[in-house]
């Protein structure tokens, strides 16, 4: 299952106890994937037409639940497109299409068919909830959101600019800042931040979907840190083995041009210890050491062996 699929599952199951909550959902289902037809007695009727299933179910338990309005999920075979299903739900009574249609503010005071889109004289998205709601059918609708283990977007598709700038307002009520795009004739509403995600997550009530993508995230950033610091260590290991190879190289350069009696007596002894532990680190050479030595003062004592080594090389360029 994709995880757009496992977040409509989670919002389909969500069903509101308070009737404003409900018809604000039923308005968005009809407004994103639904029409309205009057027939030539001026009979009217509804209907949604959705690939999911789920949201086609989720309609016709709303219908009931706030209209008593029963009606069936009709499915259907889709011809040439990649989706499998189509499924309608219809309300073939007049009353009950009017009924619907009156309650949803879809259809004016002149009896015409004609959507709000001013969130702030949109009746039914006066109340927070209502908003939240709204935004769940949107998404239940015509919304998806990619796998947060790959990436964070969350996108809706809307049929129309306006429908989409009242998308868009709606997550700027709660503070969200979404972007829209013109995709093959559509209009997209979309987030990519993975706190945008999460907050649209929250706005529509899908704590499970939304405790997922923090786990995840939250994995996500733990690999990170661990993959730079095993980064960071591997470049001060790095570091640490081309030093003990460079000191190396000024050591053998003194033993062939001069031998390592040249050294003062402090140097000789260090010099010999690094060059019989090639691999050890400063803190066991200076152990080895007789008396044992810090770390900074091997470090000290290899210095002045590679600024000797210098010095030789310099003395024997050409003047």
């Amino acid at each position: 299952m994709s995880f757009t699929s496992k977040v409509k599952t989670e919002l389909a199951d969500r069903i509101s106890n308070a009737k404003h909550c409900r018809v604000a959902e039923i308005a968005a289902l009809i407004s994103m994937c639904g029409n309205v037809s009057i027939d030539e007695f001026d009979n009217y009727k509804v209907y949604i037409k959705t690939d999911t299933e789920v949201t086609a179910k989720k309609f016709r338990e709303l219908l009931w639940k706030t209209f008593h309005i029963d009606t069936d999920v009709e499915e259907k075979d889709k011809q040439l497109s990649h989706s499998k299903k189509t499924y309608i739900v219809e309300i073939k009574n007049n009353e009950d299409a009017l009924t619907v249609l009156n309650e949803t503010k879809i259809m004016n005071a002149q009896n015409e068919v004609e959507e709000q889109m001013d969130l702030n004289k949109n009746e039914i998205l006066k109340k927070d909830c209502c908003k939240r709601a709204y935004l769940r059918g949107t998404f239940l609708s015509a919304g998806s959101i990619s796998d947060p283990e790959k990436s964070y977007h969350f996108e809706i598709k809307c049929i129309n600019e306006n429908k989409a700038n009242q998308i868009v307002d709606i997550l700027k009520f709660f503070d969200v800042d979404a972007k829209t795009i013109n995709r093959k004739n559509k209009f997209i509403v979309y987030l990519k931040d993975s706190e945008k995600v999460v907050d649209a997550l929250n706005i529509m009530e899908a704590p499970l979907a939304l405790l997922e993508v923090e786990t995840i995230k939250v994995d996500k950033e733990m690999n990170n840190m661990v993959n730079r610091q095993m980064n960071c260590d591997m470049a001060n290991m790095n570091k640490t083995v081309d030093a003990a190879q460079r000191v190396i190289e000024d050591i053998k350069y003194i033993e062939e041009e001069v031998g390592l009696s040249y050294l003062p007596e402090k140097l000789q002894q260090v010099a010999q210890i690094r060059m019989e532990n090639p691999e050890e680190s400063l803190q066991d050479i200076g152990d080895m050491m007789n008396p044992p030595l810090g770390k900074s003062g091997v470090n000290h004592r290899l210095r002045k062996i590679s600024e000797i080594a210098q010095n030789l090389r310099d003395e024997e360029r050409p003047k």
